[in-house]
């Protein structure tokens, strides 16, 4: 089953995970402004995003961008994959595709854990830890 069949009751269900949804885990996170290069990017791809209309177009126009400014912020000790196979345990179903895939680890040419998967869906991006 690929990561995509998986929503949030299922992987509550699946994985015996219990969801704490009052609690704020970024409180004490400073907040980073965005790069006048990312600003940038947005100014010229948000209109161009917005005419396409299309879930390639938002991962490669605004996903993207974001994520390597990310890697920017971690000085590049971090790396990125995009559409990458990310087979962890066939068994229970964690297998597949993943459209985003952060390590954190700077080698880029094998995926290496601990990882962030990221799975843009239509209007939203889901997060997993794995």
């Amino acid at each position: 089953m690929p990561y995509s069949a998986f929503n949030l009751s299922k992987v509550k269900t699946d994985f015996k995970l219990i969801f704490v949804e009052n609690q704020d885990l970024f409180g004490d996170v400073q907040t980073v402004s965005p790069s006048e290069y990312l600003n940038l990017i947005f100014s010229e791809h948000l209109p161009l995003v917005t005419a396409i209309n299309t879930e390639k177009a938002r991962s490669e126009l605004i996903i993207m961008p974001v994520l390597i400014e990310v890697k920017r912020f971690f000085k590049y000790q971090i790396s990125i994959f995009s559409g990458s196979e990310f087979n962890v345990d066939a068994s229970k179903g964690l297998e597949g595709r993943c459209d985003f895939i952060l390590s954190c680890s700077p080698e880029q040419y094998e995926i290496t854990s601990p990882v962030l998967t990221i799975r843009h869906l239509r209007k939203l991006s889901k997060l997993c830890c794995s």
